[in-house]
C-alpha cells in the first residue's frame, strides 16, 4: 500500500481553507471517499493520520478544514475562540459544511454517491449538522461529539446513516443530550445507532486528551472498540449496493 496525500485549497466566502485527500495509488478512481472533520484544535497532522488508517479499509479520506489556512488552537481558551461563530451560527455552519461536501464530490478522484463524514468533538457535532441538514452523503459517524441540535429548528426527515460512538463520562453531553439525540433521531426517520462506552469521557480517541480533572481523557480500549466499530458502519454506508440509496 502506497498512502499519498493532496492539498486541495478552497474558499467559503472571505475564508481561504486547505483540506488534504488521502489516498493508495492502488485504489482506483474515482473512489468512495470518507470526509473526516476536526475537533477544535483545527486541521491537524493527528486528523491527517486519521484519515491515514481509514485508507487500508479500500476507501479515500478527506481532512477538511473548517477554521482556515494555519489556524489552529491549543488552549481551552483558543477552542473557544475557534469554535464560538460556529456554534452561535449553526446556519453558517452548515452553508461551510454543504461547500465542503461539494468541494470534494467535485474532485476527480472522487465518487459523489458514495461520499460519508466522520468527525471528533466539535467535528461531531458538525457531521451530525450534515445529516440533519440533508447533504449528500450517506452515511455520519461522530465520536465524542457535541450532541445538541441548532435551536429553534423544526426536524426533518434523515436520509442518511447516522453512528454516533460516546463515552458515558463526557460531560460536554450528558446522559440526558443522548437520550433527546436518540428521540430527535427517531423523529426524524433515521437509520441510527448510538453505542455508549461505560467510564469513558471525552475526546477518548485523542491520544494526547489527558485532564481526566475536567472529563477529557484517551481511552486506548475504548477508542480500539469504537474505531472497530467504525469499519462496520462504513461498510455498510459506502458499498455500491447504497450508492444512490441514501
Amino acid at each position: 500500500m502506497t498512502v499519498v496525500t493532496r492539498p486541495v485549497a478552497y474558499r467559503h466566502g472571505s475564508a481561504a481553507l486547505e483540506g488534504v485527500l488521502i489516498t493508495d495509488e492502488a485504489i482506483p478512481a474515482p473512489a468512495p471517499t470518507v470526509l473526516v472533520c476536526h475537533g477544535a484544535e483545527g486541521m491537524s497532522d493527528a486528523l491527517i493520520e486519521f484519515g491515514k488508517r481509514i485508507v487500508p479499509w479500500g476507501y479515500q479520506a478527506f481532512a477538511m478544514d473548517l477554521f482556515g489556512k494555519g489556524v489552529s488552537a491549543s488552549t481551552p481558551e483558543e477552542f473557544d475562540a475557534r469554535m464560538r461563530p460556529f456554534l452561535e451560527d449553526r446556519a453558517m455552519l452548515a452553508d461551510r459544511l454543504a461547500a465542503v461536501v461539494s468541494i470534494v464530490a467535485g474532485l476527480t478522484e472522487v465518487d459523489p454517491a458514495r461520499l460519508a463524514a466522520v468527525g471528533f468533538c466539535f467535528g461531531g457535532l458538525c457531521v451530525l449538522d450534515l445529516a440533519r441538514t440533508g447533504a449528500a452523503v450517506t452515511g455520519v459517524a461522530a465520536f465524542h461529539g457535541v450532541l445538541t441540535p441548532p435551536p429553534n429548528r423544526s426536524v426533518r426527515p434523515i436520509g442518511c446513516k447516522v453512528a454516533v460512538y460516546h463515552g458515558w463520562e463526557d460531560p460536554f453531553a450528558k446522559p440526558d443530550d443522548v437520550v433527546a439525540l436518540a428521540a430527535e433521531l427517531t423523529e426524524a426517520g433515521a437509520d441510527w445507532r448510538i453505542e455508549a462506552f461505560g467510564h469513558a469521557k471525552h475526546a477518548f480517541m485523542a491520544p494526547s486528551a489527558n485532564s481526566p480533572e475536567l472529563g477529557i481523557q484517551y481511552d486506548a480500549r475504548t477508542a480500539r472498540r469504537a474505531w472497530s466499530a467504525l469499519e462496520g458502519f462504513l461498510a455498510e454506508c459506502l458499498a455500491e449496493e447504497s450508492a444512490g440509496h441514501r
